[in-house]
């Protein structure tokens, strides 16, 4: 049976550029300016230069497609790439306007699948290691996520 333990937190700061509606939604680039993550296992920075290219649908969800890179406390390289989805709650549209409330776990249904890889033997676990996670926006524009390890158990 499988069941979640808790990896790490990680927050990522975030400039964005609103290219608009296009044939496929509303498209809005997010670049991650910094960030770090906190954890038993993993800890660091979230370097500059990665991305969101988000997707809102007529549906009301918001499509995320991220790719970062975590440079861990003692040296070492994680490539990170995940998907997701938020719902485009009136409390998520507040904040990606500018509004000042922060959104809070589980307030909206935003998951993402974290993929990690890396050469590093130290941290080899993570690209033999499924993980999910839930998000929440805050003002000044962060993201906010709390990532699981899925095992069994």
């Amino acid at each position: 049976m499988a069941t979640l333990v808790k990896e790490f937190d990680f927050y990522v700061d975030l400039a964005t550029e609103h290219i608009g509606d296009g044939p496929f939604g509303d498209r809005i680039i997010a670049e991650g300016v910094g960030g770090g993550i906190t954890g038993d296992r993993l800890k660091g920075t979230i370097t500059a230069g990665g991305g969101d290219w988000l997707l809102v649908g007529d549906d009301g969800y918001a499509r995320v497609d991220v790719r970062s890179t975590f440079d861990t406390h003692d040296g070492a390289a994680i490539y990170v790439q995940y998907f997701g989805l938020i719902e485009m709650t009136k409390g998520i549209k507040a904040v990606l306007a500018g509004g000042d409330e922060p959104t809070a776990f589980g307030e909206q249904y935003f998951m993402i699948t974290p993929r990690m890889e890396t050469g590093d033997e130290r941290y080899a676990w993570v690209n033999q290691t499924v993980f999910v996670g839930e998000g929440r926006l805050l003002p000044g524009l962060r993201v906010e996520f709390r990532v699981y390890s899925v095992a069994l158990s």
